[in-house]
Parts: structure tokens; sequence; C-alpha cells
């Protein structure tokens, strides 16, 4: 089942997001998220985990049909305030989504994978779901400031005692796992710290910076290939009986 936010947890996350000293860091994740899936108007995209709904605002505003699922009900609560009925709202777990194959054009995560109980199987069904393409968002188990957030988890009690950190190349190898050898392509952001000048915020959107692999956010976008399960089938032939003298 993996940690599901409580009551606290759900509060201490929107005001995280309401923070205007966290902005600039929020943006930059999910920019890369639309510029990594690519979406054009009116694809439908599902976000796994998606919280008080933060992550969904942009989805909307680039004219995009958005569902959310999260298994928290204070988590959607908030979502619903955030959102009314701009999206559709499920209360459901990751590794087993409550939809048909192939139901939406695109599926993510946004720093959600962390907290199920399997991310393979929660990876797979997002790839059940999805069509085209599937973007992970987590925080970068090798960046600075997830050292710190581990740290800090020996001394007190926070909510990332409950977190799993992944890097680039073990997301690699858990996508592989699941879909094969499909296209895959990743880049990270928030290199540097969201206090610096106005110069190194310009290069986080650098698409050389964002290939370092140690940006505090790591984003992998899985392109999805068409499997048919196919079987032989017996083919009828009968010669065709001519009858006549053929004249040339």
């Amino acid at each position: 089942m993996g940690y599901v936010f409580d009551f606290h947890d759900a509060k201490s996350y929107a005001r995280w997001f309401n923070d205007p000293r966290n902005s600039l860091e929020a943006e930059l994740e999910c920019k890369l998220m639309l510029d990594m899936l690519c979406p054009v108007r009116d694809d439908s995209v599902l976000e796994i985990g998606c919280g008080t709904g933060a992550s969904l605002i942009p989805l909307l505003d680039r004219g995009l049909n958005a569902t959310g699922i999260d298994p928290s009900p204070y988590m959607l609560d908030i979502a619903l305030q955030n959102l009314g009925h701009r999206v559709d709202l499920y209360r459901g777990y990751a590794e087993n989504l409550p939809f048909d194959d192939n139901s939406f054009n695109h599926a993510c995560f946004m720093t959600a994978l962390e907290f199920v109980e399997d991310p393979q199987k929660a990876i797979a069904e997002a790839c059940r779901v999805a069509k085209d393409r599937v973007f992970i968002g987590v925080l970068n188990r090798y960046a600075i400031k997830s050292i710190q957030r581990r740290l800090a988890g020996i001394f007190n009690d926070t909510i990332y005692n409950h977190a799993r950190f992944f890097g680039v190349w073990e997301l690699k190898r858990i996508a592989r796992t699941v879909v094969g050898p499909v296209p895959l392509s990743w880049r990270t952001v928030n290199q540097f710290p969201a206090s610096c000048s106005g110069f190194t915020h310009n290069l986080e959107h650098s698409s050389i910076v964002q290939r370092c692999p140690f940006g505090a956010f790591a984003g992998m976008v899985v392109t999805l290939i068409p499997r048919f399960r196919t079987r032989p089938l017996a083919m009828r032939y009968g010669r065709k009986r001519t009858t006549g003298v053929v004249t040339g």
C-alpha cells in the first residue's frame, strides 16, 4: 500500500506549494514535465499521486483533459478545493489503477513514486493505462538536497523518512524491466538553490545543464510502443479448375 499522507502531511504539503519561496522550484519541475511529455491540446493526462492538485494546474492551463488519483482522502479534499470540478479525481493506489488499458494519452508521477509500495508495479500500471508517453518525476537520490533530507530524517521525524529516493540509472533499469527497449530520455532541474541569482535560474532552462544527473528533481519520459498479441491462422486455399482450351 505504501505510505498514505494523513491530515497533517496534507496540510504541510499544501503550505510548501503556497510558499512563494518554493514557486520557482515547483515551476521548473512542472515545466520539465510538460517539455518532456510534449502533449497537444485536448490530450488526456492522468497524474498518479496527484496530491493537492498543484501539478494538475499546469496541465489544465495547457488545455489538457486532466485526471488525478491519490490514496489520501485529505490530499483529495484539498485538490477539490483548489480545482473544483475542472478535473476528475479518484481515490486509489498506483499499483492498481481503476482504469481500462489505453484510457489516457499520457500518465505521470510527480514526486509520488517515492511513497508507493511497489514502484515497478506502479510504473507497469502507468504504462498499461497510457498509450503514448509516461513521465516519471522523482526526488533525485544523488542530489545534495536529497542527501540533506535523508540526514535530517535521522534526527527528526519527517515525511522523507517514508520516502524511497531514486536515481536516474535505477529509474532506467526499472523502466526497461517493465516495457523493454523502448525510447526513453531523462533530465534534471533545480541544480542550484532557489536563493541563487536570476542568472543561475536562467541556466536551469539550458538543455546542457539539465543533462547533469545531480539536479534535485529528476524527470524521465518513456515513449510507449504498441504491442499486439498475435496467433497464426490457417489459410484455406483451393486450386481453381479451368475448362476449355487456352488459345494463344
